[in-house]
Order: structure tokens, then sequence, then C-alpha cells
């Protein structure tokens, strides 16, 4: 697979975590008056959250033509659970900092 053909799935992957995870997490800890969650805490919800879109990753035809993207969006899923759970997606621990400082 060419680079080209996987750059719109490499930029939802650079987005997703933060925009779908954070976003839902956020106010799941507001909605309870969480103020002050731990990073783990904050972390885990994200990812709770990021996992629930999982249908959208599965979502291409089980075929030969999309056989090489389908492997490139599992590891990239995987590796962003990876880089969450190790507080190593700058964005997702920026959120979490803004929320602590805003909630």
């Amino acid at each position: 697979m060419r680079d080209d053909q996987r750059f719109e799935i490499e930029r939802a992957f650079d987005l997703l975590p933060h925009v779908v995870g954070c976003s839902w997490a956020t106010i799941w800890f507001r909605m309870y008056e969480i103020k002050k969650p731990t990073q783990k805490e904050f972390r885990k919800k994200t990812i709770e959250y990021f996992k629930l879109i999982e249908p959208v990753f599965n979502s291409y035809p089980n075929d030969e033509k999309f056989e090489s993207i389908q492997k490139y969006i599992d590891f990239r899923k995987n590796e962003e659970i990876h880089k969450i759970e190790e507080g190593l997606n700058k964005e997702v621990e920026k959120r979490y900092d803004r929320y602590i400082d805003y909630g």
C-alpha cells in the first residue's frame, strides 16, 4: 500500500483519540461532577470511548482489496490505545491538563 492511500486514515487516527475519546470522557466526568480524576482514570475513560467507534474501524469489506488498509487500521488503533495508556498522546494529555485546570 502506498503512503498516499492511507493518508485519510492517518489523519483520522491523529484526531479521533482526543476529539472523540477525550470529548466524551470529559462530559462523562463533568456529569458525575468528578473534578479531579487521576490521569490513569482519564486515560482509561478516553480509551473506553475511543473503542466505541470500533465498528467504523471494521467497516471496510472483508475483501482482498482492503486487506492492507485494514491491517494498517488495526495497527494504528492498537498503537493509539497504547499511546493513551502510557501518556504518550500529547493531545490527550493536553485535554487532561485543561480539564483539571478548568473542569
